[in-house]
């Protein structure tokens, strides 16, 4: 049986040249294209796909287009957990001209009340770690100054146990929490009765954990490094050593209250803890080389970690009474100044107390009239300011909101008690 012809002799039959292959091409050549190549379909649609993948992410990475708005957008992963170092340098709170010692006692108070929530709720350790976490989350985003440390515990708690899958009722986590709060004053524990003090409560705790959620862009995941550490002592022989696997676990749940899991990756946690436990045990450890560098540590980083930790120990026990107070005068100032900015000052009247009254704004030379009026109408609307302030005690921020037509109208009230019989305003 004879073969199949060939396109070389079927080319020689007919007289025509036989088409050659190009240099830098597996396709034969042909007219009109770059290169005086021709490319085949699939080549083709390789290429358009490759095109439109590249011009999908440089549009993921402007943000996402919704109708005729560009968003931005969120790329959701672990390496967000760790904050950059101007992150960690400047935090909000510190901008609210709060005390770095304050907010670090105020961190690990609030750490405090998460790990002493979660075991009256009989939580797993798994989410009192998270909560853990997140509470330090939250307030590298968010400031002391404005938002309360315990509600935001409280959250941080009810958020952590439906993460991992063990939720508890709101009912039960505002009860441990007043229980508590009640301990630490040093008062009788009784029961949190169900009036409109509860009711505000419940609804605290639910826009606190929506917050949470909103401020960290619904990245709740936390890889917690317990059972790193173990996988660690495994390769490095040590894992029946009871003793140096439980003191390596325990400055594993003391870490919680620090800041290390929002500085480090947690593979360095668990080296810096197991690093810390075989110092404290003086078990040796292999040294050349040095054994965190299997794992990718750096032994700055092991000792700084190691300095946080040892740090928890030799701090005195904040009080509660004292951060509020710290944090209540942090809130004043700023309130102030903010008072100050929107154009109003405080009275230097020394016979009353200073009061928040509006400055008074400079007339137009070119209107004497007009002058003579502004100036008559502020000095009423002062005087009726000073006369309502000193029959009641209304907070400057209340004196604030009302209009000059209403301090006038009480200080008429004020002048007609006053003239008959002295009896003060109703």
């Amino acid at each position: 049986m004879a073969a199949a012809p060939t396109t070389s002799s079927m080319a020689a039959a007919l007289g025509t040249p036989t088409p050659t292959p190009a240099a830098n091409s597996t396709t034969p050549s042909a007219a009109g294209t770059p290169g005086g190549t021709m490319t085949t379909p699939a080549v083709a649609a390789a290429s358009c796909g490759a095109a439109a993948a590249a011009a999908q992410q440089q549009q993921q990475q402007r943000g996402v287009l919704i109708g005729e708005r560009l968003y931005s957008g969120v790329r959701i992963s672990l390496e967000n957990c760790v904050m950059p170092a101007e992150r960690l340098a400047h935090t909000p709170s510190s901008y609210d001209r709060l005390e770095a010692a304050v907010e670090t006692e105020l961190r690990e108070l609030g750490c405090e009340l998460v790990q002493a929530a979660g075991i009256l709720l009989r939580l797993p350790q798994v989410a009192m770690a998270t909560g853990q976490v997140l509470f330090q989350r939250f307030y590298y985003s968010k400031s002391f100054i404005k938002h309360n440390m315990e509600v935001v515990a409280m959250s941080c708690v009810n958020l952590a146990a439906k993460i991992e899958e063990a939720p508890r009722r709101n009912r039960d986590v505002i009860n441990v929490f007043h229980h508590l709060r009640q301990l630490r004053t040093n008062r009788v524990p009784s029961p949190l009765t169900l009036d409109q003090g509860y009711i505000n409560t419940k609804n605290e705790l639910i826009k606190s954990e929506r917050r949470i959620l909103k401020e960290l862009g619904f990245c709740v995941h936390v890889k917690h490094p317990h059972k790193i550490i173990v996988v660690y002592l495994q390769v490095l022989e040590c894992h029946k050593n009871q003793p140096l696997v439980q003191t390596a676990w325990n400055y594993m749940n003391d870490s919680l209250r620090t800041n290390v899991f929002v500085r480090y990756s947690p593979e360095t946690i668990a080296c810096a803890c197991i690093y810390l436990s075989a110092r404290t045990l003086q078990i040796p450890l292999p040294g050349r080389p040095p054994w965190f560098s299997l794992f990718g540590a750096d032994e700055a980083d092991l000792q700084d970690i190691c300095l946080a930790i040892l740090q928890l120990y030799n701090r005195r026990k904040p009080s509660l009474e004292h951060l509020e107070s710290c944090v209540e005068r942090c809130r004043v100032e700023l309130q102030e100044l903010k008072l100050r900015e929107r154009g109003f000052c405080l009275e230097p009247n020394p016979g009353t107390p200073g009061r928040f009254s509006p400055a008074s704004k400079p007339a137009s030379p070119r209107d004497p009239a007009h002058s003579t009026t502004t100036t008559t109408t502020t000095a009423s609307t002062a005087s009726a300011a000073t006369a309502s302030t000193a029959s009641t005690s209304l907070p400057p921020s209340l004196l604030l909101r009302l209009s000059p037509a209403a301090l006038r109208g009480a200080k008429r009230r004020l002048d007609a008690d006053t003239a008959g019989g002295g009896e003060g305003p109703r």
